[in-house]
């Protein structure tokens, strides 16, 4: 009898670009109606093994077969004739479109050479029907939500008839519900006979929603085995190549003296008279829902937005922020959430990048000392392990954990007393997770005073001093031992 092969496979796959050699002969295998969880550090190569099955790149080396028979792909059109569908983390969907264009764009379906609207509404309602989602088909997909989009791009795959699903990080910026939900659809699609690569660092979803794992580190395969039978820190061990005893390092100095106070912060409904305080040395965490306020907060704190009301006072003096500018002149710097949009010029090489809230110091007369900004970048990049083959090479090409280093490197050269640091951990492996998380005990230990804003609760429990929850613009509870505290009752915190 004759063994049917797996659906999807790729083999040896080699891939260089100028400078990196990316994948250095990698093997993937994929089932019929599996759940398959593609690991690895950031720069490990899941990215551009998932573009070259998407088409989006051309392999140097290697071939790819679909149930056994070779299927060269040169361009995405090619990818999706073969039946895969790749979800990037970074929606491509038009925002001015609705759900139903979106569905279609580029294979409308005509009448008469008139696009035929009610074929594609009932065709897209269909679709969703079959996801046990409600979207409303009119509303352009710039007023949906980040879930809401999701579902447009999983139901414009299965409109091309996709039967190999490729997600990258799909939970990233999704409540606990939305998450939730996500998996109810994903374990829908499998009993349909669809297939899945699930990308994600968050080793818990990988464990709850994934059938194997496949790993990969510096460009090879390292290792696949069946979810249920591997450990936690078996994933961890062949992700990066050692073993961590610890993925929250411990810190045992204790926090000092108050240094920032914030008093009755406010604007609108979004932030509704908010107060707290930091010490120095500290590390507080904000946490809660999406929505709940969190950011705003800190964007009043920077400068980023106006406040109707509230003070802000470092080290008993009063400081006057209207503007990111003044907040980083009283010593407050902060990595943002979205540091792709906010917190780097992805156009612009990692020098430049580093070097633009730190001109004052690196310009002369109005012009930039380009050596003295390379050479205080270069330390960094040797104390961050920033992996990069070169200063001027474009920051929108690094991996998400580099490019989050860079960020850290330039508000580090400031020498910030406060730093903010927004979901820091967001879409970055646990190796690069850990080296940040030393790195954030090491400025506390310098006396620096932490802010850290987030969503895993794990990072939240396992880093910070001290936790505020926020709900609707609110701190609704106060946690001040959090090495003590639980999951269960933060989220009660954040329900409240």
């Amino acid at each position: 009898m004759t063994e049917t092969p797996p659906l999807l496979q790729m083999r040896g796959i080699v891939k260089s670009f100028p400078g990196v050699k990316a994948l250095r002969g990698v093997d993937l295998e994929l089932h019929t109606g599996e759940v398959l969880a593609l690991l690895g550090e950031n720069g490990a190569g899941k990215s551009t093994l998932m573009r070259i099955l998407g088409g989006a790149h051309r392999a140097d080396e290697g071939d790819i077969l679909i149930n056994g028979k070779p299927s060269p792909f040169s361009s995405p059109q090619d990818s999706r004739a073969a039946g895969v569908a790749v979800i990037y983390q970074e929606f491509n969907l038009v925002p001015g479109l609705t759900a139903v264009e979106n569905i279609f764009l580029g294979r409308e379906t005509t009448r008469g050479g008139l696009i035929d609207q009610r074929t594609e509404r009932a065709r897209a309602a269909a679709l969703f029907q079959r996801l046990g989602a409600e979207i409303d088909l009119d509303t352009h997909c710039r007023r949906l939500t980040t879930a809401q989009q999701q579902l447009v791009e999983i139901a414009k795959a299965l409109a091309f008839d996709a039967r190999i699903l490729v997600m990258d990080e799909p939970s990233a910026a999704l409540t606990v519900h939305e998450v939730e939900r996500l998996f109810e659809i994903i374990r829908e699609l499998r009993t349909q006979g669809i297939s899945i690569i699930y990308i994600s660092h968050r080793l818990d979803e990988v464990f709850e929603i994934t059938d194997r794992v496949a790993v990969l580190r510096d460009g090879l395969s390292v290792g696949g085995r069946p979810t249920a039978d591997i450990t936690r820190a078996q994933m961890i061990q062949l992700m990066v190549g050692r073993e961590l005893t610890d993925e929250f390092p411990k810190r045992t100095t204790p926090p000092g003296p108050v240094r920032l106070e914030v008093a009755g912060l406010r604007r609108g409904s979004a932030v509704r008279d908010v107060s707290f305080n930091v010490r120095r040395g500290e590390i507080l965490a904000f946490t809660g829902l999406v929505g709940a306020g969190r950011t705003e907060t800190m964007r009043l704190l920077f400068g980023a937005d106006p406040r109707d009301a509230g003070e802000i006072r470092l080290d008993g003096a009063l400081l006057d922020i209207r503007s990111p500018s003044d907040a980083i002149a009283s010593g407050i710097g902060f990595l943002t959430e979205d540091r792709k949009t906010q917190g780097l010029v992805l156009a612009h090489s990692v020098r430049e990048n580093f070097g633009l809230p730190n001109l004052d110091r690196l310009s002369n007369k109005g012009f930039v000392r380009m050596s003295a900004e390379s050479e205080e970048f270069a330390g960094y990049i040797a104390q961050l392990q920033i992996k990069v083959p070169g200063q001027e090479q474009r920051a929108g090409n690094l991996s998400g954990g580099n490019q989050q280093k860079v960020v850290l490197a330039k508000w580090l050269a400031r020498n910030c007393e406060i730093l903010i640091f927004d979901e820091p951990t967001r879409g970055i492996d646990v190796g690069a997770k850990f080296e940040i998380y030393l790195l954030m005990n090491a400025l506390v230990a310098a006396g620096k005073s932490i802010i850290m804003i987030s969503s895993e609760l794990p990072e939240v429990l396992g880093m910070a001093d001290r936790i505020l929850v926020m709900r609707a613009g609110c701190i609704t509870g106060e946690i001040a031992d959090a090495r003590s505290a639980t999951q269960e009752q933060v989220m009660r915190l954040a329900i409240a």
